[in-house]
């Protein structure tokens, strides 16, 4: 048994939280409202892009410096449009937008019923710092495996099981929360006890059916 894993009369005793469509809300348009007119941002952000913003996000989540995202990304579209996305980075917090409803008062009460929280989240460093200096939520979190710092992503297995080893606890007492089925599915193919999150009430709903009250 890991330190982590005491006994208890339930079995789950951590909580793994993806960050982004879980805990957080994201939206990277914001980070350039204001700044640019509307035709630029919808630009930047089209998704039919092949070497887009979302192909180089994806990039970023992966471990790729916002440096050499720059330098590539100007390569293809031009240092005009390459300052966009700096534009982006240099305001990355303001895509950070709020808390997903219900969230913050469900954590709040799972860390007060004593279980140990944890994130393992696909983000850069950047991104998660931003949102440690502006959601306390986050800051409720044991310990939080960043993909970019790991240079893998879900639902690659090898980040579940450096998060595993990491923390220092068990599958077999481990809870995983994601809102991507795909990330679940992996986490679910290691043993690990996984829900697909559609929301703060259904994720209430769900964790009551496995003892957990909250």
């Amino acid at each position: 048994m890991s330190e982590k894993d005491e006994p208890s009369g339930r079995q789950i005793s951590n909580i793994v939280f993806d960050f982004g469509g879980v805990l957080l809300n994201w939206d990277p348009r914001l980070a350039l409202e204001g700044f640019y007119p509307d035709g630029v941002i919808d630009m930047v952000l089209d998704r039919r892009d092949e070497w887009g913003f979302w192909r180089f996000n994806d990039l970023c989540d992966s471990g790729w410096s916002q440096e050499k995202i720059l330098a590539d990304y100007e390569s293809d579209h031009g240092p005009a449009v390459a300052w966009v996305l700096r534009t982006y980075f240099d305001h990355l917090d303001r895509s950070l937008t709020s808390v997903i409803p219900g969230m913050d008062q469900l954590v709040r009460e799972l860390s007060a019923a004593g279980l140990h929280l944890w994130g393992l989240t696909n983000a850069s460093r950047e991104s998660v710092d931003a949102g440690l200096e502006k959601f306390e939520i986050l800051r409720l979190m044991e310990g939080i495996v960043v993909s970019a710092d790991e240079c893998l992503r879900k639902p690659d297995p090898l980040i579940y099981q450096v998060m595993l080893r990491r923390f220092r606890i068990t599958a077999e007492q481990t809870l995983f929360i994601d809102d991507r089925p795909e990330n679940v599915r992996a986490a679910q193919a290691l043993g690990i006890h996984s829900l697909l999150f559609t929301g703060a009430d259904q994720i209430k709903r769900d964790l009551r059916q496995l003892g957990i009250e909250c």
